[in-house]
Formats: C-alpha cells, structure tokens, sequence
C-alpha cells in the first residue's frame, strides 16, 4: 500500500521552501527544482498548485504579509506601541521584509500580482490611522496614508538594512535597546497631537 498523500501538508512544506529560497534569492533567482527538493515534493506538483514560480511567489508573500497582520494587527491608537511590536515582529520574520524588497526589484512601480487584494489589505490599515485622527487621538498633521506608509519605514528599515544599522546604530544590546527607543520616540512624535 502507498503512501497517503496529505496536500495540505505539502504545500506547508512547499511554502516553507519557497519563502527561504525566494528571501535568499529573490523571484528571478529562485529555482523550483531547489524548491521541490527542499519541501520533498514533485516540482511538477508545485506548478499544478500554483501555476507558475511568480505566482507561487505571490501567494508566499501574501501568506506572510496575513501572518502579520494577524499577529500584529495595526494599533492607530498606540502607535509607538504598534511600532515596537512591529520592529519586534520584522527581527523575528526578517523574511517577510526581504520577500517585499525583492518584490519591489522585481516589479518596480508596475502593478504586482494580486494588487486589488493588497490595496484592499493596506486600505484597512490607512482607515484605522484616519479614524483614529478623525476622533482627534493622533495628529491629522500627516495624510493617513503617509503615515502608515512611513511607520513601516520605519519599522522594517532595520531588518531591510542590518549592515547600515550594524555600522551606524551599532549591534550591541544596548545599541538596539537605544534604536527601539529612538523609533518609538519617532512614531509618537509623528502621531501627537501639538497642544
């Protein structure tokens, strides 16, 4: 008698190969047969579940991007406290950021794959910021959109760049514990609202 096959479980086993190769090595780097090998599945079997390697890579990170957001959902009202959890999450999931940044390579301003879900994913995250400064509990002083946009910024930009903050912020604990400081201190200072 065979082996009974389990799909769920192969294609728990074939996003986990493919976030650590596609973070490694970006989409056009990225090989299936490295994929498949990894997750000991049929490289076949990966195209016959998701069609094609950009759109496997486009699930992965969609994937992650609702990991997050599950994990950490947006806090308008706390913001450097959404922040810090935010920083916590990219040092702990430094994939996520990477799996973003080679997106951006990849398609550059050109529309992504699945865009219309994505603009709806952060359309949430811009209401939360304009409800909390349309009941006056942030500043209004930045667009909702550019705020949120520069919150991230400011929490992935760490992850994005280890060697610029090992170079400038420095790698200590104590360096860190300053960084973190430091972004809150940003995000507050970005949020509040002047007496």
């Amino acid at each position: 008698m065979g082996a009974i096959r389990d799909p769920e479980a192969t294609k728990a086993r074939i996003f986990a190969a493919a976030t650590a190769e596609f973070a490694a090595r970006g989409i056009a780097g990225a090989r299936v047969d490295r994929i498949a090998r990894e997750a000991k599945a049929n490289k076949q079997l990966i195209y016959a579940y998701f069609g094609n390697k950009a759109e496997l890579f486009s699930q992965v990170l969609e994937k992650r991007l609702m990991e997050l957001a599950v994990a950490n959902p947006v806090d308008a009202e706390d913001p450097d406290g959404w922040i810090d959890r935010l920083f916590d999450y990219h040092a702990a999931h430094p994939e996520l950021v990477r799996l973003v940044f080679w997106e951006g390579l990849e398609y550059g301003t050109g529309g992504i794959p699945h865009e219309d879900e994505r603009r709806g994913h952060y359309a949430r995250k811009v209401a939360a910021f304009a409800e909390a400064q349309e009941k006056g509990v942030i500043s209004d002083a930045v667009p909702a959109q550019d705020l949120l946009f520069l919150m991230i910024a400011l929490a992935s930009w760490a992850t994005v760049q280890p060697q610029m903050r090992r170079i400038v912020v420095g790698d200590t604990e104590g360096d860190l514990a300053r960084l973190r400081s430091s972004l809150r201190t940003a995000a507050r200072r970005l949020t509040e609202r002047c007496p």
